[in-house]
């Protein structure tokens, strides 16, 4: 085999990437360069030209010493070495051939059996060394290729992150914008249930206003009514006196102080009904103290009848209270306690009314609105219940009744807000319990319990 042969050969290689591993473009053109004069010199050594074909022969000997010099120093081609490695005992080899012949044919002739041998084992050199290059490069072509893919899904997930990051930033913007636009929904929301939470209120003081104002009505004109009777009493008693008749002015008398004692009880009942108004028309201060719930309970009771009738002349009910005279004083806050009495007693009212006016359209005209009240005492506490006649409250929606804004009424007739507060003020105001039971068509029953030494 011809050493210009072999250096083509080598020098075409180092050109070559080996899987992953490229050479500069610098390097590749100063082999391309080095596989030109290869080239040449291989060309004038086949000539046969004189001197020169010997020159040119050993010229190759010298490029042969620089591509093995160079490849073994240099830390860019140092993926070569193998292949040098494989080649380098037959250049050896074809140098020592060369060099013998030079100095003498003789020796030459008696060495060559040697050097075919030593030829022999670097060919066989050159194919194993060839063989784990191979397979060298192949296992690099494969690291190549996984590092492509690799490179090509992480080109993939940037791009799937840019877009994500992408779609996330849009995302974001939309929350943000439906963020603002529910903080501004909730602070319209906010505003206007505070504005229904002060017209319930106001309709609640409304109403106790007109039953105060109706209940007060009776003891004044017991007042009135025997004030005049005690006025035409003194006269007649003047004239018996007069007359000298003294037992029938003792007698006279006597149904005078009969009458101032009535004034008195009915100025009393006036005067307890005017500090229960007053009571309840101040803002509430949250601060409980021992409260009598039969008293309590009866007065709203009395209260709520007496202002439906001075709203509406025509409506009538039937209504009683059932105490617990072992009832003992419970800690609660008054006005709260007496607004969720009158709430539920109104409905219940206003509900068993409505059966009513819907039987009498059908013709029925022997149904009578009732409202009860019950106090009960257990042993954690107190139990006041409210049932009335009415038309009930459907099954479907029994679990909804306490939430705000939630109402059965017509448009105009109800906030949606006066059981939710008044189970507010049960629950939470009083750590108690607020429970509605009813059949629809026949009752509605509402039950509170309040517990013992609430602070």
């Amino acid at each position: 085999m011809n050493l210009g042969f072999i250096l083509l050969i080598l020098l075409y290689y180092l050109q070559r990437p080996m899987g992953p591993i490229e050479v500069s473009q610098e390097w590749k053109r100063i082999i391309k360069g080095g596989m030109a004069v290869a080239g040449i010199l291989l060309t004038i050594a086949k000539l046969g030209i004189g001197y020169i074909s010997p020159l040119a022969g050993m010229l190759n000997f010298v490029l042969g010493g620089i591509i093995v010099y160079v490849t073994i120093r240099n830390p860019e081609l140092q993926h070569r070495k193998g292949m040098i490695y494989a080649w380098l005992p037959i250049m050896a080899v074809m140098v020592l051939e060369t060099i013998t012949e030079m100095i003498s044919s003789s020796l030459y002739n008696s060495l060559e059996i040697y050097f075919e041998s030593a030829g022999g084992f670097a060919i066989l050199w050159a194919i194993v060394m060839w063989i784990n290059n191979t397979k060298q490069r192949k296992a690099l072509e494969k690291e190549k290729q996984k590092a492509l893919e690799k490179e090509k899904e992480y080109k993939i997930t940037e791009a799937l992150k840019t877009q994500l990051e992408k779609q996330v930033a849009e995302r974001t913007t939309e929350l943000t914008k439906q963020k603002n636009e529910l903080v501004k929904a909730l602070d319209e929301l906010k505003a206007a249930q505070e504005q229904l939470i002060h017209s319930e209120k106001m309709a609640s003081l409304g109403e106790l206003t007109a039953g105060i104002a109706h209940e007060i009505q009776n003891p004044l004109n017991f007042v009135n009514n025997f004030s005049d009777v005690s006025t035409e009493l003194i006269e007649e008693a003047k004239e018996e006196l007069a007359s000298g008749n003294q037992e029938e002015a003792i007698e006279i008398l006597s149904d005078l102080k009969t009458n101032l004692e009535k004034i008195m009880l009915h100025g009393k009942r006036a005067d307890s009904i005017v500090k229960g108004m007053l009571l309840h028309s101040r803002s509430s201060t949250g601060q409980k103290e021992p409260t009598d719930i039969n008293e309590l309970a009866d007065e709203y009771l009395r209260l709520s009848y007496h202002g439906l009738r001075a709203k509406d002349k025509s409506f009538n009910a039937d209504f009683k209270i059932e105490t617990d005279d072992n009832l003992e004083k419970i800690s609660v806050v008054p006005g709260d306690v007496g607004r969720v009495l009158l709430n539920l007693i109104n409905n219940g009212f206003y509900a068993a009314d409505e059966k009513k006016r819907e039987l009498n359209q059908k013709g029925v005209n022997d149904f009578l609105p009732s409202v009860i009240v019950k106090t009960h005492a257990t042993n954690s506490g107190v139990k006041i219940t409210v049932r009335d006649n009415g038309k009930g409250i459907p099954t479907s929606i029994q679990n909804k009744i306490f939430q705000p804004f939630f109402t059965t009424k017509p448009t105009g007739k109800g906030t949606g807000l006066g059981l939710s507060m008044s189970y507010d003020i049960i629950t939470k105001g009083h750590n108690g319990r607020l429970e509605v039971k009813s059949k629809p068509g026949e009752f509605t029953e509402f039950e509170i319990f309040i517990p013992k030494n609430e602070s």
